[in-house]
């Protein structure tokens, strides 16, 4: 697992041991960055359901402003904190240890320009967690949630003002990008 572009392309990731975390595969992500290349720079960045960090370590690759990083398990965090190390982008990364749904309610007041939710697949963590940010509302006007889910997960994305911008499939995999339009409340 490598990061694929920007400031820290090519350094090696490590990724936790087990069954707990599942890395997104290096096809998935290059396409998934492919997609929203040109909506990271600048951005702050909330990396939910973190596992190893690669994704928000790649957005902060390529110009993020900053990340936090959310993670429930130890064993992941610890990972979260070494690929920050290895990648040299520790100063610009934050993680957040403990539930995915205690973060968001902390971070409720906080802005975020992109949202990456890649929970375990097969359940319904993905839409409580986009139902939670519909709520909140942290999402900035023209931000994007990127999800990554089973091909048969059923996304229920949150009412207007957000709407889907694209969803498409990799083997088994689902992309989901939903965007916030609108006045920012």
């Amino acid at each position: 697992m490598r990061v694929i572009a920007g400031s820290a392309r090519g350094r090696r990731l490590q990724a936790p041991q087990g069954r707990n975390t599942r890395p997104t595969t290096d096809r998935v992500k290059e396409s998934i960055f492919n997609i929203i290349q040109f909506d990271i720079p600048g951005r702050r960045v909330l990396d939910l359901f973190a596992g190893s960090g690669q994704m928000g370590i790649e957005c902060l690759s390529r110009g993020a402003e900053s990340c936090i990083f959310v993670e429930s398990d130890r064993r992941a965090q610890q990972i979260v904190r070494k690929n920050l190390e290895l990648s040299g982008l520790a100063d610009k990364g934050r993680l957040t240890a403990g539930d995915a749904f205690d973060a968001l309610d902390r971070l409720a007041a906080d802005k975020f320009g992109l949202i990456l939710l890649d929970p375990p697949y097969g359940g319904e963590l993905l839409n409580r967690a986009l139902a939670r940010i519909g709520q909140i509302d942290n999402l900035q006007t023209g931000g994007i949630i990127v999800c990554e889910s089973a091909r048969e997960d059923q996304i229920q994305p949150p009412p207007a003002p957000y709407r889907v911008k694209k969803h498409v499939f990799y083997g088994a995999t689902a992309i989901t990008v939903i965007a916030r339009e609108g006045e920012q409340s």
